[in-house]
């Protein structure tokens, strides 16, 4: 068994460490991991390990402890090789959270024909978003061909879904313009798209880098684009939301700066600017926030219920994917050896927005 281990306090460095293997305990079942996705989404999460707990779905199991390593988190598929849990099977495979490794071992709960919850001790008052596993081979039409989309975008995509509504919720905060910032962004992309469907909803504005404005551009679901270097042909007369995907709170504070009263409010999503990771924004208490999808799903599950949230949920994602998929190419990645060996150049920003890393074990 091994592990793609990062330093916390410095995660640009990190290496693949050996773990031990034990026995289950009845109710476990050991997983291997098949393949999973590695985008700018996974910067965010070492970014904000300790600020909202991202470090604790995977400790760092080894002789060194969790203090100073931690595991950054993945979305992809695994697939039971052992199980001492009577309602899983072995070979039943799923999707969902897990850590870069060969193996994990989990403990269902819940466990319905479709999905279940890792109940293990160190998980149990994690956000049950990223506690719920999808029993794939039960999905009528599954089919593997997709698996790279699906681990792809569904993460981001179902932020993008969230954070539309939750603006929606809010009737905009008063907006007539959100503006975008890291707007090649798989996730931006599928705000975007959101913002784009939405008869009445305010103008889809999006800052990106010049090496990524002309594919951005060529995708046709932003009102307008702009790039970090020339923000001068923003209208800043309008009332505007910022939703910050790339935690450049330089870029942030230049808007804030030029805006005024007509900035109504800042999400902030992202954090791929790690270096400005910190720096405080130019604005007044209680009109920003830090979105946290999970919370805002667990609000609307409680609303609406499982079944119509999902219904919604795939529906948006099905079409985000259909606009993008002809934009996208996916690029393999052998083992945790060859993750290691990008693992710096997804941190530093390297990777082309339109390029999808897939790890397969």
């Amino acid at each position: 068994m091994k592990q793609f281990q990062v330093q916390k306090k410095q995660f640009v460095e990190g290496e693949v460490r050996a773990l031990q293997s034990g026995h289950l305990r009845e109710g476990e079942v050991t997983l291997k991991v098949d393949k999973f996705a590695y985008t700018a989404n996974n910067v965010t999460y070492a970014v904000a390990g300790n600020m909202i707990g991202y470090w604790q779905f995977f400790p760092a199991t080894s002789d060194r402890g969790v203090t100073e390593w931690g595991v950054i988190p993945v979305w992809g598929f695994a697939d039971v090789i052992e199980s001492s849990h009577k309602e899983i099977p072995v070979g039943d495979r799923l999707f969902g959270y897990f850590p870069p490794a060969t193996h994990v071992v989990m403990r269902p709960a819940k466990v319905s024909e479709h999905q279940w919850l890792d109940s293990s001790e160190h998980r149990r008052c994690l956000p049950t978003a990223y506690n719920m596993y999808r029993r794939v081979a039960n999905e009528p039409g599954y089919n593997r061909a997709f698996d790279n989309a699906r681990m792809i975008f569904w993460p981001l995509h179902m932020t993008a879904f969230c954070i539309v509504d939750a603006l929606e919720m809010h009737d905009w905060r008063g907006a007539e313009q959100i503006i975008i910032l890291s707007a090649s962004s798989k996730t931006s992309l599928g705000l975007a798209i959101g913002l784009h469907n939405m008869a009445e909803g305010p103008k889809a504005i999006g800052i990106t880098s010049s090496k990524n404005l002309e594919t951005t551009k060529d995708l046709g679901v932003y009102d307008e684009l702009h790039t970090y270097d020339d923000l001068s042909g923003i209208d800043m007369s309008k009332p505007v939301v910022i939703v910050d995907m790339s935690g450049s709170i330089s870029t942030v504070n230049k808007l804030i700066d030029s805006m005024g009263d007509q900035l109504k409010y800042v999400i902030q999503v992202g954090l791929t600017h790690w270096d400005q990771a910190g720096q405080k924004l130019n604005i007044e208490k209680g009109k920003s926030e830090f979105f946290f999808a999970p919370g805002h799903m667990q609000v609307r599950i409680k609303e609406w219920g499982g079944a119509e949230f999902n219904e919604k949920v795939s529906a948006y994602i099905q079409n985000s994917v259909a606009k993008i998929s002809r934009w996208m190419s996916y690029e393999k990645v052998e083992g945790l050896d060859g993750l290691m060996a990008i693992h710096k150049d997804v941190c530093m920003g390297n990777i082309p927005a339109n390029k999808g890393l897939v790890v397969e074990m």
